[in-house]
Parts: C-alpha cells; structure tokens; sequence
C-alpha cells in the first residue's frame, strides 16, 4: 500500500469548464473585480434564494471581518464564538478591537452550545459567530432565540457549509444578520482563494460594499466601465482592500453549478465510511437529527476510541506511511498561545473541546476520491486499529 500514490488530504476538483473561464477572463482584459464578479455573485445569490443579496472577497475571513464590522461591532465590544474552529473566527474580532468570548462545544456535534452562549453574555456583547463545523448547522433556532431576547447581532461562520440545510431551510437564509463562506481550496467548492457575504439586509450589504474597497463610494468596474466620465469618487470610510478578482470569480461561476453534483459524491462516501468502519473504536461523525436538515461533508471527522490502542498523533504518522494523509480539526482557540495566554484561559473551562482534538482525526474525503481511493483509507484505518 505504501507504495502506491500518496492520498492526500484534500483535493479541489476543477474542470475544463473552469479553466476555460478563467482564460476567458485573463483574454477580456478585466481581471480584477469585474463582470466576472457581478455575475458570480449573482448566480450565488440566486442558488441561496429567500431575497438575499450576495458580496464575493477575497476569503472568508475578509468576509467575517466586513460582517462583523457591518453590524456595528466595535473597540470594546465582546463577540461569543466556539473554541473548536479556525483561529481566523476570532482574530476578525480583534481587528475591531472588540474581544472574543471563547466557550465550549457540544459533546456530539463540536458546534457551539447555545448553553454556553446564554452564560457568557455580559453588558459588551454584541454578537455570536456560530460556526456550522464540518458541515452541520448548529442549533440554530436556539440560538437566534437567544439573540432576539438579548438584542445582539449573528454572524453566521458558514465557511464548511455549503450547502448545508437546516430545518428545510438554506444556511443563507435563516434569520441571522449575515452569512459568510468559504471558497478556500480544500472547501466543497472553491475559487482557490474566496468567500462570499450574504445576507437579506441592505443597510449591512450596502456597507460590506464601500468597505470591501477601500471605503469608496462607487466600484471601480463601474467607473472605469462607464462611457461617459465617471472619474469622480468619495472615499466616505476608511475601508479595506477584500474585493475578488474576475480570475477567482470565473472558478466561482463553474463551482456553483456542479455544487449539488459535488454534494452528493460527497454524502455517497461519507454514507460508506459510516458502513465500513462502524465497527471499529471510533466515534463516528455526528449526523442531522431534524427533519429537512443535512451534512455538507466538508470534512468526515472522527475520534478514536481509547480502547483503540493508538494514540491519534500515532495514528496520523502510521497513516501517512501507508500513504495516506490526515488531519486534525481543530486545534481548539483555548490551546493557541494568542488566546490561552491573551485571554487567561484553561483547559479545564473548555472540558468538550479538549478532549475533542486529544482523538480527532480527520479523514481524507474529497470528491475526486475514486471508490478505489477510498478503499486504500478503510483498509489502513482497518490495519491500524486491528480489524
């Protein structure tokens, strides 16, 4: 087996079709944002539905980061995330000067307990940010309660979650404020680097755009497209620079298209996974409970028993010498030196997180995963834990 070809942990999946409008868009002469763009964001906006409006950047966390800004998050203000996701949930917190509020996770899913959210509100918080993690939607409807009752924003971290539905309803749609996700290269669609800001709001679109270019009142596509002068702009606030350039948006436009195509492979392994490896000491992924609720499959995570007999550091080492690549998700907010010693926190507060990432692994599920693939990644996890 360690001879054959080495499986790595992700792979995107593009296809002609994308690398024809990618070439398309660097033969236009157009290759920042442009109408590449505007059409990407479109057909996005059309896919989540409901009256949204949709604003592509330049990555998910620029996204968070407008968003965040957009409800009004501000220097001093605190914003309630999950210690088990990607440090970027909280750094866009701290480039407002606000301070994100870490609490632990449920038991089952790894999203943010809506119990932990209800004890950590002060007088200064101002916003939760749950992350759908792997692809699940968090419970959504308790924590959008809990927002209404204390009046704070929801900015939903929705960089696994696409497309995820919860109750019958689209991530994109529910009643939070904004939506965020992600395009990065290892998501279930991809623009190499990219995310995408959604929301019904106007006011809150309205401003993702003057701040996603610098805090300039008209885009440039519009000014330097226009066929009378149309040299004038304000610059109304001091913004940023997260816009996405046709190059990455001519990807999007392809991507969106083969999205459900891509969902269903990926449910079609992870089904088989849960089959094939049901018998081993692995606690498998959580699956939906509610009815019209799915999984994305953005990641099959699991966690090793103890009676496994192998540590998960082992397990990933022992894995990749068989060829095959893992991963871990995550490496929680708690155990990070910025936030454990930034904020003071201990292990013992986040209890679920912890022991969470001591035996997550993560395994490879990509939908260029051929059945063959596959096969390899059962019969090494079946080698190492004995069956």
């Amino acid at each position: 087996m360690a001879e054959q070809k080495f499986l790595p942990f992700a792979l995107p999946d593009i296809g002609e079709d994308e690398i024809n409008e990618v070439v398309d868009a660097l033969r236009s002469g157009w290759v920042t944002t442009g109408p590449k763009t505007k059409q990407f964001e479109a057909d996005f906006a059309a896919f989540i539905g409901d009256g949204v409006e949709a604003i592509a950047v330049n990555s998910a966390t620029a996204g968070l980061h407008l968003a965040l800004e957009a409800v009004g998050v501000k220097e001093g203000d605190e914003v309630i995330v999950p210690s088990y996701t990607f440090t970027a949930t909280a750094e866009v917190v701290r480039y407002l000067g606000a301070h994100p509020v870490i609490v632990d996770v449920d038991p089952v899913t790894f999203n943010i307990r809506p119990e932990a959210i209800r004890v950590a509100i002060t007088a200064k918080t101002r916003a939760i940010m749950p992350v759908h993690f792997a692809g699940l939607a968090c419970d959504m409807d308790a924590i959008i309660a809990i927002a209404r009752e204390h009046g704070l924003k929801i900015v939903e971290d929705a960089a696994h979650a696409m497309p995820t539905y919860y109750k019958g309803k689209l991530i994109g749609t529910l009643d939070s404020d904004v939506t965020v996700f992600s395009f990065y290269a290892n998501k279930t669609m991809t623009t190499g680097e990219g995310g995408m800001v959604v929301s019904k709001n106007k006011d809150i679109i309205a401003r993702c755009k003057v701040m996603r270019l610098h805090g300039i009142s008209r885009d440039a596509f519009d000014r330097y497209t226009s066929k009378t002068p149309a040299w004038y702009y304000e610059v109304v606030a001091p913004g940023y620079k997260y816009n996405m350039p046709d190059t990455a948006a001519a990807m999007g436009i392809h991507q969106l298209k083969k999205i459900n195509a891509f969902l269903k492979k990926r449910e079609t392994l992870a089904a088989r996974f849960d089959a094939e490896l049901a018998d081993l000491p692995l606690i498998l992924p959580a699956r939906p409970t509610e009815a019209g609720s799915n999984h994305a499959w953005h990641l099959y995570p699991v966690r090793l028993k103890p009676e496994a007999g192998i540590s998960r550091d082992d397990f990933i080492v022992r894995m990749a010498e068989l060829g095959i690549g893992c991963s871990v998700h995550f490496i929680p907010l708690h155990r990070q030196p910025v936030w454990r010693d930034g904020y003071s926190l201990k292990r013992e507060s986040f209890p679920v997180a912890d022991a969470a990432f001591e035996a997550e692994v993560t395994l490879p599920l990509y939908t260029r995963m051929t059945d063959d693939d596959q096969s390899r990644v059962i019969a090494a996890v079946r080698q190492l834990l004995g069956k």
